[in-house]
Parts: C-alpha cells; structure tokens; sequence
C-alpha cells in the first residue's frame, strides 16, 4: 500500500476545521501497538490520538506514514527535522488526522505510527486501518426553498435578511374534504400532496457499499421537540420494502420515522454516494411553553461489545423554527368575503353583494343550516396565514366563544392549503371578549427606529387597574404573544357593552405618510357636528327618521341633553385613553389619525354602565381595497342627504376612497353589532417574509 513519510505541518483541512467548531469535529482515538484497529472516520470531522499514551516504554521518538487519501498533523509543532528524521516525542503529543474524501471500500486506507528508542532502534509499530464515510443532514438553512449541502449553519437559528435556519409549517390542513382530519392529527401521509405541507430534509451519505459490521446510522430527536414536529422518510428500497410490502399505501411508500412515541430509530446506510428524503412535518404553533425551536439529530453508532449499547461517533443536527401564524391588516389585498345569511338580514346582504360584486372580490354566504341563526362572522374566527420559503396558506383561527357558527370554521373552511387552529379555554373564562370583533392586527410601522413591517396584533381588555374586568382569556393572549412576528398591544375596551375594539377603531389605506390612517369614533367629532347643525338652523333635522320602530330623533334634542353630552365626555375619555397608547405603540401622530362624528349612549350591564353605539357605528366598516363598505348611519338629513354621511365621505374621498352605505339597522346595529361584526375578509399575505424580522 502507497504510504506518505513523516508529515510534520497541520494541513490546511485541518487549520479550517480548527477554525469551525473545532470541538464538534474531534473525536478522540487510540493507537495500539500489538492489534491492528479498524477505524470509521467521517469526513469533515477530526480525529485525535494522544501519541504518548499508546508508546511502548522506553519511546523517545515516532513517525507516521499514511496513504494519500488521509492528512495528518502533530501538536505541539515538532522542531524542524529532515523528512527522514524521526520526531521526538513528549507527553502531550497529539495526532490529528483527517481524510480528504469518502472511501469507495472498507479499510482502503492506512496510518501508521512507528516508535523508537533513545538510540532510534524500533520499539513498536501501531497500525489503523480507516474507513472514510461523507455524512450531511441536510436542511434550507438559507432559505431559499432548495436544500443546500452541509451547510455550516444548519444547526442553528437566527432572524434577520442575513439570517439563517431551516422553517417548518404546522401541517394544519386537511387533503380530505369529506370526513375531515387535521393532518397533523394523523400518524401517517394518505396523498402525496400532503408532502408539500411538510419541510424537506436530505441525508446525503457517500463511502463503501455498506457499513463496516456492527456500525449504523440513527435519527433521533428529544421528547420535547417530538411532541412538536414528527418526521417520515421516502418509499424504502431493497430488502427494507419487501418487508413493508403488506402495509398500507401510506405506511409503506412514506414510513414514519420519529414520532412522539418513537424517539429514535435506524435508517437505512444506502451505499455508494445517495441521497434519503425525509420530510419533517409541524405539529403545533409557537405557544407560551414552545418557542417553535426543534432540533433533529442523526448519529452514526459504533459497536463495542455485545454487552454494551453503540456509541454514537458523529452526530449532525439541524434545527427548524415553526412558523408562526400571521394576521392580516385592512391594506392588504381582499381575495373573499365572507358572510352569513339569516332569516332577516336580506337588506344586508343585498348590500354587501353589491359592495363585494363592484370592487371585483368573491362573497361566501353561510347559509342557516350552518350558522344556525348565529350572523356575527367576526366574532366566530379571524383569518391569517403561515408561510415558509417552499410553500403558504391561509389558517383561519377559531375564537372560543364557540356560538351556533362553532362549526363553520372547520367544516366549511379546513381543507387542503387551507388550515385550522383553534385555543379551548375553560367555559367559565369565556366571555364576549373572546370574539374576534375584539382582535386586530395594524399596518407596518415603525416605532422609535424599530420596524413592525408585519404590523402589531391589538386587542382588548380591562383597564389596567380594575379588578373585576372582562378580559381575552388567556390560552389566546398566550398564543398571539408565542407568534412573536406581531407583537401585541392591549387596548381598554371593557368599557363597552359588547368589549370590541373594532366598535371604536378601524384602519384604512392612504396614499401618503404611512400608507394609512387611523379611525377612531369620536364623541366630540359628532356633538361638534349636530351643534353646527343646529347653529345653521337645522336643529328640527331628524335622526332615524323613516326607519320603522324607530321614534325620530331631533338634532336640538341631542344637543340639549346634558345626561346624554356627559356620557360621551365619559365616552370620549375611553378612547382618548386607547388614541394616547396608538400613538405610543404605533408611532402615529395626530395627522394619522381621522376622528368619525359617532356617538355612544350608557345602558346597564348587569349592574356595571357600560357604552353602545347610539346609531350605526360608522367606524364598524369592512375594507375592500379602495372601497369601504359603511354601516348606514340614518343621520339627520339637510338638503336631502345624511349629513353622517356627508362627514364620512368627505374625511374618505381626499384619501381617495369610496364609501358604500349599508343598511345594518334592524338586522345588526339593533343586536349591537354592524357590518364588520358580520363579515370577515381572507386577505392576500405579505410579501415580506416574517424570517426576515430584525428581532
């Protein structure tokens, strides 16, 4: 066998090594000078031997030959000697070997240590014979949707355009449409479109036909992260798949691998130079006990008696990150509308076929036997999105106030590309504030230099300093905070009868400053409004006027009410309060902010006054684009027209956009609800890729 003499330098392979995670790359081995040893070595990694440790007494020099396809170096750096020159050896003399590529055959290559006595007569004579194995799990560390080989940050994860880490989506759909499952909830692939939901994973081997005896190779993953992802491999081959062959279709072409009850299990070592499939599946969302982090690890064993376990020898990992779910804000393109159908609300929907048919956007219609009389679409779910580099789709989430619409969201919408989650709170910590009239998500923004490009998530709770408040249950607040990609901010609205903050505030589009404006309802907008009326002599100018069951209402009576005034001033203080922590929390100024004539009238709440729209809240507006769909406010009319609507069509139109009043009287605003109570939007997701954040 061709053999190189004594090589006394560090090759460069091993100067890189050092400089890579040096500790993660050395494995320590041992010489003997009376057997022969049969050593696996994985190429990329180092072994280390302590030269002086294995020397027959009485050894005062060594040398080493090998054959071309493995490197040597000696630490400390021996003295220049000629090539011929034995070394002289000390009691930390350390052999760092490497080999430069994959062996084609067992024990193809060899190294040998001679050692000598004082007078350089041969003392002992230790042999390895080494077997080079290529072994990479490998992930989209980059994430740029192709799995890239070995690449040195695959074991880690980090935020930011620069950034890096393998994604992983929860596999919340459903391939079935009929009979439906989560897929996530099965232990199995049924179609193989299923494999697109999943994150793929490549182990890359290369070296001899088969293993030396005794050695193999292992996956395994701990119980915490099993409990999150579950992982399968592709179709089996040879020997593997004659033993699967009376197994099922899915069971058989896509083997599970890692489960939360299978923490570890061999995998086939397929010879040669191949590459082996795995596809790592999401099992649950980023929540208060799981920062989305998972590792998976393969290891390569080595046998050491049949008394005793394999010990692993060189262990890769990758880690993923669960993505998170994503709300989306009114700027974002509509795709569908959604709304329910009841035996009333024929005027509504009227509208909003109208409003929906002109802006160019598709209308789904709940029909009674789902929704079971229940109309508020809002309340019921709240529509986001997940995505990773290689696939996205929408995931609606399911609130848990769990009315007569609890099983639109998963009988109607869950299917495949379109996934589902849901947070079960106790019943008795349940109440109207868990309604997702109550969760709002803003634009991009940016706030003391840091961005927000995904927006803020908002929602509503007590005041800060009460006791006895209704607030978001928990189980929700915890999973909106876990998604980390929009962090939330709470609002006061236990003011109002119902608790939403949609019933005081909304976004819109705009065309300059920061791409929107802020609406909030305002009291004094609207007492301002009626006094100017009644200053120009329209004080008789009725409010509800033609409505049925509804008693006409004059401007002079509203203006002259002190009871109804000081309950707006205490109104307007509510969401002067919210308006101060906007500003705060999404670095608005007061020119981003449009205040709507709205006012609000006290009733008793079991016990506790609390504030309802007074006529159809204006702000309780669905987005579509430039076109906003109103709730019709039956204001006083001067000329002919609601001067309610005047107001809000001029505060619009210089933003360009188009208002479209919708008669929600009878069939919403008297059940305290209004036109985005009962309706929800599917929006297109960003283009900005959550990975990128700079957290």
């Amino acid at each position: 066998m061709n053999q190189q003499v004594t090589q006394t330098r560090i090759p460069a392979a091993l100067q890189q090594q050092k400089r890579k995670r040096t500790a993660e790359f050395q494995r320590t081995c041992r010489l003997d000078t009376d057997t022969p040893q049969g050593v696996v070595h994985v190429v990329g990694t180092t072994l280390k031997t302590n030269l002086s440790r294995s020397a027959p007494p009485s050894s005062k020099f060594f040398s080493v030959k090998c054959t071309p396809n493995v490197e040597y170096g000696i630490k400390p750096s021996p003295p220049e000697t000629s090539h011929l020159s034995p070394i002289p050896l000390n009691g930390n003399s350390v052999l760092l070997i490497c080999m430069k590529r994959a062996s084609q055959h067992e024990n193809d290559s060899k190294l040998s240590v001679r050692y000598y006595g004082g007078d350089k007569e041969v003392l002992g004579h230790a042999v390895l014979h080494l077997t080079a194995l290529e072994i990479s799990l490998d992930v989209d560390a980059d994430r740029d949707g192709v799995v890239e080989k070995n690449n040195p940050n695959k074991d880690s994860w980090t935020w930011g355009p620069n950034g890096h880490g393998a994604i992983v989506l929860v596999n919340c759909d459903s391939e079935r449409r009929y009979w439906k499952k989560l897929d996530a909830e099965q232990k199995y692939i049924s179609k193989e479109s299923d494999l697109k939901d999943m994150s793929l994973m490549v182990l890359r081997t290369k070296g001899p036909a088969k293993l030396p005896k005794g050695y193999k190779l292992t996956m395994h993953i701990s119980q915490s992260d099993a409990e999150s992802v579950r992982i399968f491999r592709t179709k089996s081959t040879g020997a593997d798949a004659m033993s699967n062959i009376f197994q099922n279709y899915a069971t058989r072409d896509y083997p599970l691998v890692l489960s939360s009850e299978v923490l570890s299990q061999e995998v086939p070592y397929l010879g040669g130079e191949a590459k082996m499939k795995f596809y790592v599946e999401g099992l649950r969302f980023p929540d208060k006990d799981f920062n989305g982090l998972v590792s998976i690890n393969l290891s390569l064993l080595e046998p050491i008696s049949k008394c005793f376990p394999e010990t692993p020898i060189f262990t890769d990992k990758v880690m993923f990150k669960v993505a998170p779910w994503i709300m989306t804000p009114n700027t974002l393109k509509p795709v569908e509308v959604y709304v329910c159908s009841t035996k009333d609300n024929y005027t509504f929907l009227k509208g909003m076929r109208n409003l929906v048919s002109n802006s160019g956007y598709k209308l789904k219609i709940c029909h009674e036997y789902l929704n079971r009389g229940d109309r508020w679409m809002q309340d019921e779910l709240e529509f986001g999105y997940i995505d990773s580099p290689h696939h996205w789709f929408p995931v609606v989430l399911d609130s848990p106030r769990d009315g007569k619409l609890e099983d639109f969201p998963y009988e109607e919408l869950l299917g495949p590309d379109f996934g589902y989650v849901t947070r079960v709170a106790e019943r008795k910590d349940v109440s109207t504030m868990d309604s997702f009239g109550n969760l709002e998500v803003s634009p991009p923004v940016t706030v003391n230099g840091k961005n927000y490009p995904l927006g803020r998530i908002i929602i509503g709770v007590a005041f800060p300093t009460a006791t006895k408040g209704r607030n978001m249950t928990k189980v929700v607040q915890d999973f909106l905070w876990a998604q980390e990609v929009q962090e939330p901010i709470a609002l006061y609205s236990d003011w109002l009868v119902v608790g939403h903050v949609d019933e005081f505030m909304t976004f819109v589009p705009a065309p300059d400053r920061k791409g929107f404006r802020l609406l909030l309802a305002s009291p004094d907008a609207g007492f301002k409004l009626f006094r100017d009326l009644q200053k120009d002599g329209h004080g008789q100018a009725k409010l509800f006027d033609g409505l049925e069951d509804e008693e006409p209402i004059s401007v002079d009576d509203i203006v002259n009410d002190d009871k109804f005034h000081n309950q707006n001033i205490y109104v307007q203080g509510c969401i002067d309060w919210n308006r101060d922590v906007l500003k705060r929390e999404l670095g608005l100024e007061d020119e981003d902010i449009i205040d709507l004539p709205i006012l609000f009238k006290l009733v008793d709440d079991r016990g506790v006054y609390r504030a309802v729209a007074y006529y159809p809240d204006m702000v309780n507006m669905i987005v579509l684009g430039k076109n906003l769909g109103i709730p019709k406010p039956f204001g006083p009319r001067v000329n002919g027209r609601c001067v309610l609507e005047a107001e809000m069509c001029s505060l619009m139109e210089g933003l360009g956009l188009r208002c479209t009043f919708i008669d929600n009287f009878a069939s919403y605003h008297k059940l305290l609800g209004e036109v985005h109570c009962g309706s929800n939007v599917i929006r297109e997701p960003y283009d900005f890729k959550w990975w990128n954040l700079e957290m």
